[in-house]
Formats: C-alpha cells, structure tokens, sequence
C-alpha cells in the first residue's frame, strides 16, 4: 500500500479555492520583496518561508487524515505446501538432520509459533505433494516416499483451485529439487505471491546411487538372467562401493564389486526358480570397513536399492517338425527335447508318398494303403493311395494335425518354429508356403530347413514363398560336381555361438569333431544372402572347403546331410 493511498482528504471540493489563494498570496510575496532594498539572499529566504506558510495553509484547509488499512480476519486464504518427496532424505554434509526432519520440526504445531499467528488473520489450507497436489488436515502424514517432485506442477494446481477467491499467497516448504522443471516453460499462469522456506543448504555431497537397471533374458527361459546395473557416485571412491543381489527372501544370492579404475557397471546372472514372475532387489552398499575406521557418509539411502521383476514363460514353446521320410533326426531331436520343459516337439512325418489312382492296389477292392494293415487305430485314418500317409507324434489333441500340414493361419500361428527335413516344395500347396512365409515375417515365428535330397533346390524350392525365408541363394551356376566323404568344422561364428559349440572347451570340441562320421550328401548353393552369417563348413578329401551352413537371426538351413 503506498503512502499517497494512506492518506484521505476530507475537503476536496476546497481544492480550488486553497490553489487559486496560495498563487495569489505568492505572487503579492515575490512582488512586495522585489521592491524592498533588501539584499538577494534576505529577500529568496524570505519568498521560500512565506511559500512554504501558504502551502502548509493549504493543506490543513483540506482536512487531511491518515488511514491505516488491515485485513478482516479470516477473510483470505493462505496455502502451506510441503514437499513429501524422497528427495527430501538427502542429508546435507555436517548436518545431524536430514531435509525430511528439518521440515517436519518446522511444521510441527508450536504454542504461540508462526502458524498459529498465520490463524489469526487468515484461513490456511495445508497441502502436500509429491507426484502430485494432495489436501492435508495436518503435516503428520508425511512419510517423503513419494518418487517425485512435481513443484511446478503443485503450484500451477493451486493457482487454479482458488481461481477467483483471495488467496493471499503460497508457503512453500520445500529443497527446491523439482523434477518437472521442463514444464516451467508452459508459464504458472495467474499466481498469487509464493513464498519459498528452502531446506538444506548448498555443500557437497557424498552419495552412491542406482542409475538403471537393465534384464536381459533368453528366449528359453531356464537360460540366466542377466541383470545390467547402472552405478553413480558423487564425491565417493568407487573402490568402496558393493552391489548385491537379494532374493524376494533377503537372502543374499551374489556379490559384485565395480573396482578401482573400472567403469560404473555391475552385471548379475540368476536363474529363476519358479514359473511366472520372480522379485528381486539390487542393494549398494560399502564394503567392509576395517577396525577402527568408519564409513562414509551417504546423503541418503533412498536411491539405494532397486526392485526387478522377472518372469518365467509358463507354457512351452510348440516346434513343428515335418519330415519327408522316417530319419534319425526327429529320434535325435525328440531325445535331446524330452528332458526341456519349455520345449514341445510336434512331429508330422510322411511314411509314403501318395500315389496314381490308377496304379496298382494290391488286393482287389481294397482302397487303403496296405502300410497301415495290421496298425491300431480309427479307419478313417487310414491313408488312400492318392494320399500321402502321414503319421503325426506328440500332438496335444485328436484333431490336431488331423487334415496334415495346418491349411489355415490360425493353426499354423499357434507354433512357435518350424522345421522343414528332406521335403519337397510340391508337397505344400501355394497358401501354404504363403503361410509359412507369413508366419515368419508377421508372427516372428523361427524357421529351419534340413538338407536332404528333396532340400533346397533338388526339393524345387526356387520362386517360392519359402526361398525368401531361406538365407542362401539356390539358384546355382555351373554343373554340381558329386562329393563324398564331407568333413565337418567349424568358423569364426560358429566357434562363438553356444547352440553351435557343444563342447565348454576348445579341445573337447575339436575332439567331438574329429569323432563325427563323414558326410555323404551335400546340398550345394553359391551364395549366402546379405546379413547372413558363416557358422560351419565341411571339407573334402583334399582338404578343400566345399559348401557352409548359413544361418541369421530367425532363419537356420542346413544344407549337408549324412
């Protein structure tokens, strides 16, 4: 309020008359002493005392009067926002307190304390916020657990609130750490006066924190779990620092160390024990101090530990293996799979090929196949001889796999891989290499194909849906030269792959190697397709590489078959 607003004149309408006699009175002054043979500095002395007379005069004829203005009690509105940040934690250097206990003292009612004089002349409304603007009754509900500050937000809300209603101004309490500082550049629109109570004060601080936590997973989920850790520490030797991992028990299950001159990264393996998902918690801490001396002095605690949710696939991953012929690799493959859990082998195998109509049947009115004479089992399943005669292994219901090869998208997406062993293209129609393709690029589905003497080109898989799959081109130039007595080795990327490598040691896998039979049948290609990777190769008799196996991210062939 300014002095001019302080004063009130209760004869306004004499304003004129005191104006017009002041000049006139003045002017009578400057005249008469103009005249007088009084020296220049007698005579302004005595025109400046009259002037000042005339105007004193003036201004009593006025009625002036001071005015003192007061608010009505309890007719405006203050507002008390607290901080219930985590933030609030941070001990400050040298400090008994932590900002939390420094705010909580200040904000606990006292007989005869600033709240209660505040009480007097206006009504408060006590606020709390974290992620959020919450209404408090009173400031004992503060736990500082909240995961941010949104000061600028709370503050914009509560302009809003009392939009229209005299608010007197904001009590704020608070560090002054706001973790929406960004939207400050949108503007707080029409504000009442904030007064900020800052907490702590600006020293350096010592502090080990928690910056990311990363999982990484395989996908065959009894494979570890790799959790990445992110570390920082500010004013705190890294050599002091230890990181642990604890179970949903607190049991301690590994101990990490970041060390002396290395980069702020630990990295912890687990496996989890249960389906579904599993809890664990990342813990920092110091490492063990010696006799006598004591630990540093952290800021806080709060920014110590991290919670990580990991989880278990419940159900197993469904791998279609459809086969040309009865092989050894189905009888490998299913005993390699029976003992995995997380892996279900669904096997569709051609016994026979279909045949003519007209060829020959054997017994006179007879229309099955005479390979299934003698077998048990539903007459309906009983293969005609103009159709192949499948045998379908380890499905989960009666009709799956009924018809053969799936013909729809919905019975096809429902498996995770397929496996393609010495089959030729002509044994699926058109929508059902389109399907296969679209399973692959649409639904991510893995995809394999095995040599044989109906694989690859010799199976006419050229143009087709499938060869788009594959990571080789098949178009070959040149005549193929006959080969025999193939020796199978590994390269670069296969000595690095694990599902390639069977062997923990270099010796063992070279031991392994030289023990494999020779390779006898050799799907030849020319080229491997861009992005594609190298993994093994095979030698002839004059030690002269001959063709690889090729394989990328979804797609897997193997061209050489014994």
């Amino acid at each position: 309020m300014s002095w001019v607003d302080s004063i009130v004149f209760l004869s306004r309408d004499l304003l004129p008359v005191a104006a017009v006699a002041a000049v006139l009175v003045v002017l009578v002054s400057v005249w008469g002493y103009g005249r007088s043979r009084l020296p220049m500095r007698l005579k302004l002395t005595g025109i400046t005392l009259k002037t000042l007379g005339i105007l004193l005069l003036g201004f009593c004829l006025l009625e002036p009067q001071w005015v003192d203005k007061k608010a009505k009690p309890g007719a405006n509105f203050i507002a008390v926002l607290a901080d219930n940040s985590q933030g609030m934690e941070i001990r400050d250097a040298g400090s008994a307190t932590s900002r939390a206990e420094e705010l909580a003292a200040n904000l606990k009612p006292q007989p005869g304390d600033w709240q209660e004089a505040l009480d007097e002349n206006f009504q408060i409304r006590r606020y709390s916020f974290d992620t959020r603007l919450r209404t408090t009754g009173d400031f004992d509900s503060l736990d500082f657990k909240g995961r941010a500050s949104a000061l600028v937000g709370s503050t914009r809300n509560l302009g809003l609130r009392f939009s229209g209603r005299p608010l007197a101004g904001i009590l704020l309490f608070s560090d002054g750490n706001a973790t929406d500082i960004e939207s400050l550049n949108d503007g707080l629109g029409q504000m009442p006066p904030v007064y900020p109570v800052v907490m702590g004060k600006q020293s350096p601080i010592k502090d080990i924190s928690i910056a990311s936590v990363q999982v990484t997973s395989s996908t065959f989920e009894d494979a570890p779990v790799v959790i990445h850790c992110q570390l920082a520490a500010t004013d705190f030797p890294a050599e002091k620092i230890v990181a642990r991992l604890l179970d949903a028990d607190g049991k301690v299950l590994d101990t990490q160390y970041p060390g002396l001159g290395q980069a702020m990264k630990v990295k912890f393996e687990v496996k989890p024990e249960s389906l579904g998902v599993s809890f664990y918690t990342v813990e920092l801490g110091q490492t063990a101090q010696t006799e006598g001396e004591a630990g540093e002095e952290e800021a806080t605690l709060a920014n110590n530990r991290r919670v990580v949710a990991v989880e278990r696939r419940k159900e197993p991953f469904r791998i279609l293996y459809v086969a040309g012929r009865p092989n050894w690799e189905y009888k490998f493959l299913k005993r390699a799979l029976d003992d995995d859990p997380q892996v279900d082998l669904v096997g569709l195998i051609r016994i026979a090929k279909r045949e003519p109509k007209f060829v020959f049947k054997g017994r006179d009115g007879e229309s099955s196949n005479p390979l299934f004479r003698g077998f048990r089992g539903d007459e309906e399943e009983e293969g005609s001889y103009d159709k192949p005669i499948l045998k379908r292994l380890n499905v989960k219901s009666e009709d799956e796999l009924k018809d053969g090869f799936p013909k729809n998208a919905g019975d096809l997406f429902g498996y995770h891989a397929i496996i393609i062993d010495d089959l030729e293209s002509a044994f699926f129609m058109p929508h059902q290499r389109e399907l296969i393709r679209r399973a692959v690029s649409e639904r991510g589905a893995g995809f394999m194909m095995l040599g044989g003497q109906e694989s690859f080109s010799q199976g006419g898989y050229e143009n087709t849906p499938i060869d788009e799959l594959l990571p080789v081109y098949l178009q070959r130039s040149g005549n193929v030269s006959p080969v025999d007595n193939l020796a199978f080795g590994l390269e670069r990327d296969g000595w690095l792959s694990q599902w390639v490598r069977l062997r923990k040691t270099e010796a063992d896998e070279k031991d392994r190697l030289e023990d494999m039979p020779k390779f006898r049948v050799l799907n030849q290609v020319d080229r491997i397709k861009p992005g594609a990777s190298v993994m093994a190769s095979v030698l002839g008799e004059d030690n002269k590489r001959c063709r690889r196996w090729w394989c990328n991210a979804t797609v897997t062939a193997n061209p050489a078959r014994c």
